[in-house]
């Protein structure tokens, strides 16, 4: 899954509970490089988000 903040059909609105900005500890629109996150990361977001340690990765492919 590549998550490129750019191509977020909720960026602006979803940024600010998504996981992304947490991890490269800046704010979407300044990404300059998408995130390549493999199935293994994904679930290990997914596992930390449904304990409440991080906020759930928010990206939503635009159309």
């Amino acid at each position: 899954m590549i998550v490129d903040c750019d191509t977020c059909s909720v960026r602006g609105r979803g940024c600010a509970d998504c996981v992304v900005p947490l991890l490269l500890g800046t704010a979407p629109p300044e990404l300059e490089v998408p995130v390549d996150l493999d199935a293994d990361e994904r679930r290990a977001l997914r596992v930390l988000a449904e304990g409440g340690l991080v906020p759930p990765l928010r990206h939503v492919r635009s159309a």
